[in-house]
């Protein structure tokens, strides 16, 4: 694989299992550029550790008064250059290869858990541990994957060059022998301490990415409330805690270092003394002392790979235990495929677990009083659960029977919170679609015409609206603005069903009555879910189902379930329970029916009549 084939067309299934066991399962897929790595990693080790020897020849022949000698030494060193230059720039080339790819290869494979998993990712990882992931750990794992082949090829010219002065010269290649495999392992007793610290340091800066990513996401929020400088003072303490963490794992870094400068220095010493002392005894020429003693210095080049072998590992394993941890989540139910992908699955949607029934080509509306059990409702219609339980139906056909990317056309779910990614609108509007809704449609349906203004007003060089640029997230928007731009990319998908979470929450009452009416329009025939509390939404729903405490708790229309339904009164009234408990008392003080008791309270008739004299008002108006 190079570089410009990438993405893979298969990043393969990992194993999750642990953090080494995702490392191995990485490295026998990149198999194929590590050998290649390791074939030029040797050649040029091997050219680099042969050029004491060059040199030793080279004394001799001065030495011997040899011009034969010396002619064969510079053709031996001419040799040795051109493959220490030839094996040095594939290398870099293969090893930053086996870097890019790597990373690309787990990054694919986070994007595609993240897409099979959909919004219930975030609900069992925090959204700062993906980013983490998917950004400084992915270049971890990658630097432990290109650092590996080289650290292969420096041990195995290591051995050579061992066994090569051991012939070339017995009695000082014994001592070398002997002292640079003490030399690789003398620093393995501190490397469990290390990997311990390097741990902590990889720990403390991923609780940091994460409260940096939570504080971003809710700066407007933090604003809003005043919060700005308390959760400053947390970021600044969550980083002076990652700034020590990194201070001591340094230190124990640079130990390691110093001892791999420290140790080579004194076989050096020793090869030396006792070099010159076989040379007065004539056991040794001067060329052969020359080229053992370029030997060693040599060899502590491939040595330092042994650090870096053991840097990269020990910073990629805390990486890869994260990356696994991700990618070993799997859906609360599993989808096999195991219906024809060509079937298209449509009816009514029915949940058996709230007993909530969708009927198909209407547009139902969800009064819930508990947001976060509406979000999960929600995520249950679409066919990604958080959380096991028996699977949705769409025309009596459970969605993880279907494959995947068949349940998620068939029913689109939109949630509270909708992403905006950066980019001109025609960008944002280009996603999968029916081709029944164009898209002048769906931003009318939505009411955007304001938003389009402000883009247009926004961009210096867009006259199209089509063509202005959103920014991140949409942050120059207003929260209504980006929810309305938002329903308008769902709206033109026309999906089979749509699945809206609080559609409107941010907008203003007129503007909300006008989306109702939209919506209503544009949708008619088709599936549609609202999950909502807005008198102004229900109004038009053709069905309203109220879930109470995770089931099913009353269904009818929004006029009636208002008069006769205290539960579904107090969500859309907001009605206190207070104001509730007052009217129950007046209801029992005069001896009333609970529905009768219900509609005595004077407050209650109070905040009813003002709802629907609202709803009267802008339908007139509109």
């Amino acid at each position: 694989m190079q570089i410009q084939d990438l993405p893979y067309p298969d990043p393969g299934v990992p194993d999750a299992r642990s953090g080494p066991r995702f490392l191995w399962w990485l490295f026998k897929n990149q198999a194929g550029g590590q050998l290649k790595s390791l074939a030029w990693g040797l050649l040029h080790f091997l050219s680099v550790s042969a050029l004491p020897l060059c040199v030793g020849v080279a004394v001799q022949a001065v030495v011997d008064r040899s011009g034969a000698q010396l002619a064969l030494a510079g053709g031996l060193l001419v040799l040795c250059c051109a493959g220490n230059a030839l094996g040095d720039t594939l290398l870099h080339r293969t090893a930053v290869t086996n870097w890019i790819t790597a990373a690309a290869r787990v990054q694919q494979v986070l994007a595609r858990k993240a897409a099979q998993l959909g919004s219930a990712l975030t609900r069992r990882v925090a959204a700062g541990e993906v980013v983490a992931v998917s950004t400084g750990d992915v270049e971890k794992i990658g630097w432990f994957v290109e650092a590996w082949s080289r650290f292969t090829a420096a041990a195995v010219t290591i051995v050579v060059v061992c066994v090569g002065l051991l012939v070339y010269q017995p009695a000082l290649g014994v001592v070398v022998a002997v002292g640079l495999p003490v030399l690789a392992v003398a620093v393995l007793p501190l490397l469990p301490r290390a990997t311990k610290r390097a741990d902590f340091q990889r720990e403390k800066a991923g609780r940091a990415t994460e409260l940096a990513s939570d504080t971003v996401a809710g700066l407007r929020v933090l604003r809003g409330i005043g919060g700005e400088e308390l959760f400053l003072d947390r970021y600044r303490r969550a980083s002076q805690e990652v700034r020590h963490a990194a201070v001591r794992s340094a230190r124990m870094w640079s130990l390691i270092s110093a001892i791999q400068v420290l140790l080579p220095g004194l076989l050096l010493i020793a090869v030396v003394w006792y070099g010159v002392h076989l040379a007065r005894q004539g056991r040794v020429t001067v060329g052969e002392l020359v080229t053992v003693y370029s030997s060693i210095m040599i060899l502590t080049y491939p040595l330092r790979h042994f650090e870096e072998i053991a840097m990269a590992y020990s910073f990629s394993r805390p990486s890869a235990r994260r990356a696994a941890r991700v990618l070993s989540l799997e859906r609360a139910t599993d989808t096999d495929g195991s219906r024809d992908g060509s079937e298209v699955a449509s009816g009514d949607l029915y949940d058996p677990a709230t007993g909530l029934l969708a009927p198909a080509g209407r547009l139902t509306a969800v009064v819930c009083g508990d947001p976060d059990a509406a979000g999960r409702l929600a995520e249950r219609l679409g066919g990604h659960p958080s959380e096991e339980g028996t699977a949705v139906l769409l025309g009596g056909v459970p969605l993880d029977e279907l494959p995947l990317d068949r349940a998620r056309t068939a029913v689109l779910v939109q949630d509270k919170d909708p992403v905006l990614l950066s980019g001109t609108l025609r960008e944002l509007l280009d996603v999968p679609r029916s081709g029944e809704v164009g898209a002048e449609e769906a931003l009318a349906a939505a009411q955007c015409a304001d938003v389009l203004a402000a883009l247009v007003q926004g961009s210096l060089d867009a006259q199209d609206p089509m063509d202005a640029r959103i920014t991140e997230r949409g942050r120059s928007l207003s929260g209504g603005q980006r929810q309305r731009l938002a329903l308008a990319r769902s709206l033109i998908t026309d999906p089979e069903v749509l699945v809206l979470d609080e559609p409107t929450s941010a907008v203003d009452s007129h503007t909300e009555a006008r989306i109702a009416e939209g919506l209503q329009n544009l949708r008619a025939g088709r599936t549609t879910v609202v999950f909502t509390s807005s008198p102004l939404l229900l109004d038009r729903a053709d069905r309203v189902v109220l879930v109470h405490e995770g089931e099913v708790a009353a269904v009818g229309v929004h006029r009636e379930l208002v008069h006769g339904e205290p539960r579904y009164r107090a969500v859309v009234t907001r009605e206190t329970d207070e104001e509730a408990a007052l009217s129950e008392d007046l209801g029992a003080s005069s001896g009333a029916s609970p529905g009768a008791s219900a509609g005595a309270s004077l407050r209650e008739r109070s905040a009813l009549d003002d709802v629907l004299k609202e709803l009267e008002e802008i339908e007139e108006s509109a």
